[in-house]
Order: structure tokens, then C-alpha cells, then sequence
């Protein structure tokens, strides 16, 4: 059963806002109570949180798909609607986030660090907060916006110091066992070890983490064997450490041929030029070992790695080793640049920005994209005359039939909000007026549909009463 999972796709999806409430207060003796709906609240968002007690991503792996709570929505008596709950989701240290094309969303690293995946939508407002000198009663409410959902990919790269790299059954997790306190599975077959082992060792006053990486094999920065898919957790290492089999029965390998193999495959991942090397000759506790370190030990210094002979059976060399690679780690350390504090960057929008844009499309529809006017088409209701009057209010003082006029469209021609698949289309009919003080009933807009029947009749007798009247004002009798 698979216990350790460093790559998974991850559906987020976080809480819808609530919608707003459309209410009027009514109380005895108070005929004229005006509107008391309340806001809906806002949903919840989808956080990942780098969480130290977590080392693997197979919790993801068996549940992929998570959500957060909506929001409620608001009601009367200006009671607003309850905010959702935050999906709070702990990730190893060293989890890389990607979008589906491989573009890096965040690198969290280190205890308590936060992305928010997936954010919330706003909670709609009710007709209490849409009430304006103009507006007095509103008959509607804003809808809540739906909260963003979408799929990231979770890459989990160790963070240690050390890394262990080698052929298959080099020793490499013998060696961890015996630097450390970690009791990796051992065994004289290939690809033994499955999963990157790590153990923490301690030479004086220096502590540092050492990860062995599963075998790696010619071919592995291309996919072959295990190395693609754990290569990746060698970028985080201060040090790369060469263990070589000086005691292979391999009779067409040799260790200064595994060392160029693996450096070739290091070389084509990229990225770890710049990484100070160790060389382990492994297994000196073998007669044949021995004498096969001592005569090529002069051919590696010559190199210019650093080379230490060592056995995990026997434990001999592993103290210099260990107190070798604490130095180059305090070293690496102490060259790495200080973290300084996080700036606050403020991006002031220009002058003529508008915020949105419109743009004539092939089949004749002006497209209007932009983060104000596509959040206001998705919190009206449609069935509401009045609220997609006020829609259509916004967008006017916005500027938004302005540019459509500068753009060339005419009454009749088809505008769309939004993008190819989420997008409100209709035929533009220009207002260019503020609409509040046309408004008859609550709920209705005038400027949305014929004039009704009974109020032609009312108008109609109207006029026939006012002629009467003054026919009889200018009757002169005899």
C-alpha cells in the first residue's frame, strides 16, 4: 500500500458568499419601516498551510477533491448572514504549488506558511446596505458570488541539507541509518529504497537533515527508473554526496563510471551545478573494496572532491564524514543571504485606467472583461427588473456604455460580459441616465418592459379628465 505520496492534482473549491435578503421592516404603528435586509456572509477560503508533523501528501492523494463552507445568507432585521469556515489544509515542508501548465503559484517553506488556493466570494448585499437618497425602499438584493474553484498540483521537494546520491544498493541507506536515528528498509536487491529517507545527525554544535534518494540509473533525468520522479528533491541540498560502491559485483561497473553517470544525469535536470560535492567510497569493510578505494582515491582528489572512505557495516569513517559535511553545511549556511522582511509593493492604478475593456469579436459581439463589471453581472438577479436596472446603473457610471459607444456599437448590437464560458449576453439598448428616479413599483424598472396596460388606462382617463375640465373652464354661458 502506497505510504508515501510526493505529487498530487488537487480539486479546491471554495465556499459561495451568501446571498443578501430583501426585506422590509414591518411593525404595528410603524407603517413606513423601510428596509432592513441584511448582508449575506462571505464564504470560505481554501488554505494551504505548510504544517511540520505532515511529511507526506497521501491524504491528498486518496481525497482529492476539498471544499470550503458557503455562507449564509442574510436576513431581515439587518441580520447579516454568518462568514463560512476557512478550509484549512496542512502541507509538508518544501510543497511547491503549480497550475495545471506548470507555472509555480507559491513555494511554501518553512513552519507556518500560507497560500490561499482557493478564495471565497462575497457575500451579497442586502437591500438595508443598497438604500440610497434616490433608492429609498430597494425591492432586491445583490446575489452572493460564487467562490473560485479550480485544480492545483502539489510537488513536495524535501528540505534537507545533505543529499545521498548513487547507483541502486550503493549503501546509501545503510550509511543514514548509521548517521542518524532513521531505520530506512535495507536490503543487497535494486531500488530497495522506494521513498526518500531522512534522518538528522548532529557533529558538534552543527545539526543538519540528510535525505537519501531512491537509485538513480542512467536515463533517470528522462524518466527512466525512479530518478525523474525524485530528482526533485535534491534542489532544496546544500551538498551532494557521491556514494560509490567500491564492492559492486557489477562486472561493467566501476565507481568512477557510476560517478560520471550520475553526474551526467545531474547535469541534464540542471539546476544543481553550483553544489559543493562529496565523494563516499563505500564498503572499505570488503578486502576488495579497500583496495579498490586506495587506487582510486588519487584519480578523485585529482578531480577536486573531497573523499572519504567509509563502511556502514564496520562504522568506521563515519565521525570524519559527519563532522566534514556539518562544516560545508555551517559553510552554506552562513553564505546564504538573510532574509529580510517582505516589502509592502503598492501599485497604484493609473489615471485613465478604467478597469475593464471592451472588445469587438469576430461574430459581431462587443465583449466587455474586467473584474468589477463581471462581479456585478454575477450578483444580479435576473429576475428582478429593478435589480438589473441598478445593474445597468453601475455600468453607466462605470463608464461602460461610453467606451461601448467609442467602440462603435449601436442599439441592438450584441455585448457580452464576461468570459467565453460564463458570460451574460444581450442586446445593449444605451440608458445613459441614472435610473433611481424612474423606478415605479418595487421591483420593477421602467426602462425593462412596455408600459403596462392599467397604467395606460389611468393616464388615458387622466387626460380625458384634465380636457373636460378645461373645456368646462373655458365654457362661456349665455
Amino acid at each position: 500500500m502506497t505510504t508515501f505520496v510526493d505529487r498530487v492534482e488537487l480539486h479546491v473549491a471554495a465556499g459561495n458568499g451568501g446571498h443578501g435578503c430583501a426585506s422590509v421592516h414591518r411593525e404595528k404603528f410603524k407603517p413606513l419601516g423601510g428596509p432592513d435586509g441584511g448582508n449575506g456572509g462571505r464564504g470560505g477560503d481554501v488554505i494551504l498551510v505548510v504544517d511540520q508533523s505532515v511529511t507526506t501528501l497521501l491524504d491528498y492523494h486518496h481525497s482529492p477533491h476539498r471544499k470550503a463552507t458557503n455562507g449564509k445568507p442574510g436576513e431581515g432585521g439587518n441580520r447579516s448572514g454568518k462568514d463560512g469556515q476557512d478550509l484549512v489544509l496542512p502541507v509538508p515542508d518544501g510543497t511547491v504549488v503549480l497550475d495545471k501548465h506548470g507555472t509555480v503559484l507559491a513555494d511554501l517553506v518553512g513552519e507556518g506558511t500560507t497560500y490561499v488556493a482557493a478564495e471565497g466570494g462575497r457575500g451579497g448585499l442586502g437591500n438595508a446596505a443598497l438604500a440610497s437618497a434616490r433608492r429609498k425602499a430597494p425591492g432586491f438584493a445583490l446575489l452572493g458570488e460564487p467562490g473560485r474553484a479550480g485544480d492545483v498540483v502539489l510537488e513536495l521537494k524535501t528540505v534537507a541539507d545533505v543529499a545521498l546520491v548513487g547507483y541502486p544498493s550503493a549503501g546509501k541507506s545503510s550509511l543514514i541509518s548509521v548517521l542518524s536515528a532513521a531505520k530506512p528498509k535495507i536490503a543487497d536487491y535494486p531500488f530497495t529504497t522506494l521513498v526518500p529517507n531522512l534522518g538528522v545527525v548532529t557533529a558538534g554544535s552543527t545539526v543538519y537533515t540528510i535525505a537519501d534518494v531512491p537509485g538513480l540509473i542512467p536515463g533517470a533525468s528522462q524518466g527512466r527508473g525512479l530518478g525523474l520522479e525524485f530528482l526533485r528533491h535534491v534542489e532544496r541540498c546544500s551538498v551532494l554526496v557521491h556514494v560509490l560502491d567500491t564492492a559492486t559485483l557489477e562486472s561493467d561497473r566501476d565507481p568512477l563510471t557510476d560517478l560520471d553517470v550520475i553526474e551526467e544525469e545531474l547535469k541534464q535536470y540542471g539546476g544543481l551545478g553550483d553544489r559543493p560535492r562529496v565523494v563516499v567510497l563505500n564498503k572499505i569493510d570488503i578486502p576488495d573494496g579497500l583496495d579498490l578505494a586506495e587506487m582510486i582515491r588519487p584519480d578523485l582528489e585529482q578531480r577536486g572532491y573531497r573523499v572519504f572512505e567509509a563502511s556502514a557495516v564496520a562504522r568506521t569513517g563515519l565521525k570524519e564524514l559527519s563532522f566534514a559535511l556539518a562544516e560545508v553545511v555551517a559553510k552554506a549556511r552562513a553564505d546564504r543571504p538573510k532574509e529580510e522582511a517582505t516589502r509592502i509593493v503598492i501599485r497604484p492604478k493609473a489615471v485613465d485606467d478604467a478597469g475593464f475593456t471592451v472588445t469587438l469579436e469576430d461574430d459581431g459581439i462587443y465583449r466587455v472583461r474586467g473584474e468589477k463589471p463581471e462581479r456585478w453581472v454575477r450578483q444580479t438577479d435576473f429576475n428582478n427588473d429593478e435589480a438589473v436596472g441598478y445593474l445597468a446603473d453601475r455600468l453607466n457610471r462605470l463608464g461602460v456604455e461610453d467606451a461601448l459607444m467609442k467602440a462603435g456599437a449601436r442599439a441592438g448590437d450584441g455585448v457580452a460580459i464576461g468570459a467565453e464560458d460564463d458570460a451574460v449576453v444581450f442586446d445593449w439598448e444605451p440608458t445613459m441616465m441614472a435610473g433611481a428616479e424612474m423606478l415605479g413599483r418595487r421591483g420593477e424598472d421602467h426602462r425593462l418592459e412596455a408600459p403596462r396596460p392599467a397604467a395606460q388606462r389611468r393616464r388615458d382617463r387622466d387626460a380625458e379628465r384634465d380636457e373636460a375640465q378645461q373645456e368646462y373652464d373655458e365654457f362661456e354661458p349665455f
